[in-house]
């Protein structure tokens, strides 16, 4: 079984690293949006790789991870079905940011966008901690005892296969962020050959998006 330092296998890890990473970036989104400096392109590009990067992670776990839990573990049926519910909820909050026009216009109009960014990428932040909170007590231990190494790693394939490409160079600089150098360094192995090439690029690219979005660099 392949295990990080603390014991725990990599399906454990990999979940974690997502999480942390859906959590930095959903609380990124809601503090850049009310800063009237970031501008409203590097805003947009935070904003889709949220939406279609954590929309594509509870689609994952709901049609495919899921199944596999209750596959040998039916007793788990209840608690993933209130997980799933509660990414129907998410999925509703994803709706309301994706609708947001990021069109700057005029300074008024720009204002307006900006707050109608912050309130629906508060709504989503407050959402996923919230989700995360309630899934990882059950989710976690449930990945130790129930999914194989095996079944991690063709699940793992078939997340990364089917991820939508939009700021995917996001991605890497949050795993950089808020993982293990030798955890991240693990996952980015299964990146497909064509990929990893590009990673370099793509963490500079990210440092230079995440400055800005911070408001500490152009």
């Amino acid at each position: 079984m392949t295990m990080d330092t603390l014991g725990d296998p990599m399906a454990v890890v990999e979940t974690r690293l997502a999480h942390d990473v859906h959590r930095a970036a959903t609380s990124l989104l809601a503090e850049a949006a009310a800063n009237r400096s970031v501008p409203l392109g590097a805003l947009t590009r935070l904003r889709d790789f949220l939406v279609a990067n954590i929309r594509h992670h509870h689609e994952t776990e709901d049609g495919d991870l899921w199944p596999q839990i209750l596959a040998v573990a039916p007793s788990a049926a209840r608690a993933l079905d209130v997980l799933s519910e509660e990414h129907e909820r998410l999925d509703s909050a994803l709706d309301a940011l994706d609708a947001v026009v990021m069109n700057e216009g005029d300074s008024g109009a720009a204002d307006q966008v900006r707050d109608a960014l912050r309130a629906a990428a508060v709504e989503v932040r407050d959402t996923v901690h919230d989700h995360l909170t309630h899934e990882e007590p059950f989710l976690l231990p449930a990945l130790r005892d129930h999914i194989s190494p095996a079944a991690w790693e063709d699940f793992s394939q078939r997340v990364i296969a089917t991820t939508p490409p939009v700021g995917g160079h996001l991605m890497i600089g949050f795993l950089d962020e808020v993982g293990k150098p030798d955890d991240v360094e693990t996952m980015l192995a299964a990146l497909p050959e064509p990929v990893r090439p590009l990673l370099p690029a793509m963490r500079l690219q990210a440092a230079q998006d995440l400055r800005v979005l911070r408001g500490t660099g152009s």
